[in-house]
This record gives structure tokens, C-alpha cells and sequence, in this order.
């Protein structure tokens, strides 16, 4: 599905500067915090997470907060484990590990350790 397409199946109203926001987070292999994509967009900083928070509020993406303390955006296709290095920061999707709890919806989960680079 394309970006476009998403927002209007949302009902958000559709600018330039969020089908913009969206490429960038479909084209991402990894989570992207506002300092990963600043110099990709032209917006300043309270109207970039005025959009992220609209996407969330609408299920569009998802964030979680890394042991830099950035927070972290990707789009919401799939759920899945995210593996933080606890020395590089680096971080990897972890779609093999399958956790499910009875009953329950798991939005994030972060496993933290040694990256290979770094073990």
C-alpha cells in the first residue's frame, strides 16, 4: 500500500510534508528518530512530531524510547522485538522472535544486550 493511501484510510488530511514523513519511515530498514531524518525533510522539529504524534494516535507508526535517549519511529506493519546494543545504540528488528502473552496486546519489546559488532 502506498503512503497516500494509508493517510486517506486513516481520514487525516493529506499534505505534502506528511507523504514526505511516511516515504521516509517506508523506505527505513530500521527505526529512525527525528535527528536520523532532520536533514531529509523540510519542517522544523514541533511540526515533525506534531505529524508522529498524529500517526500514532492513528496507528500509522510506533515508537519506543532507545538507551540514548531518542525515540525511535517506524511504520506499524508488523509486530515485532527490537534489539538495542547497550554499547553502539545500534538497532536491529528482531521479526523472529515471536512473543505473545494470553489475552494481552504487546505494543514493543525491547531486548537489550551486545551487538555482534560489539560482543
Amino acid at each position: 500500500m502506498n503512503v497516500e493511501d494509508i493517510i486517506k484510510n486513516k481520514k487525516i488530511k493529506l499534505t505534502t510534508a506528511r507523504i514526505a514523513l511516511l516515504e521516509i519511515f517506508k523506505k527505513a530498514k530500521k527505526p529512525l528518530s527525528y535527528e536520523d531524518i532532520k536533514s531529509s525533510i523540510s519542517m522544523d522539529k514541533a511540526t515533525f512530531y506534531r505529524n508522529i504524534a498524529k500517526f500514532e494516535e492513528q496507528d500509522i507508526l510506533n515508537s519506543f524510547e532507545s538507551n540514548d535517549k531518542k525515540r525511535y519511529f517506524e511504520l506499524q506493519l508488523t509486530q515485532h522485538a527490537h534489539f538495542v546494543c547497550v554499547i553502539c545504540n545500534k538497532i536491529e528488528c528482531l521479526s523472529d522472535l515471536d512473543i505473545k502473552l494470553d489475552g494481552y496486546f504487546v505494543n514493543n519489546v525491547i531486548v537489550n544486550g551486545k551487538c555482534k559488532d560489539c560482543n
